[in-house]
């Protein structure tokens, strides 16, 4: 696992941050709530796949096949 997956999830929930204090000050709510569910799922499907890669070297590492 490298750094570089903590930064870029940082840097998604700053820019996430930002565009719903934006929008919510604009007035669009609904944008906004939009905005956040989506900076949410970009990072969950990271999350997954970085789990996903977990589970396959632990059983290649206990040969578990």
């Amino acid at each position: 696992m490298d750094v570089n997956i903590i930064f870029k999830i940082g840097a998604i929930g700053i820019l996430v941050a930002a565009l719903y204090l934006v929008l919510k000050n604009t007035g669009r709510e609904e944008l906004a709530l939009m905005a956040a569910l989506g900076g949410l799922v970009v990072v969950l499907m990271m999350v997954i796949s970085l789990i996903s890669e977990l589970f396959e070297n632990v059983r290649s590492m206990f040969q578990l096949y």
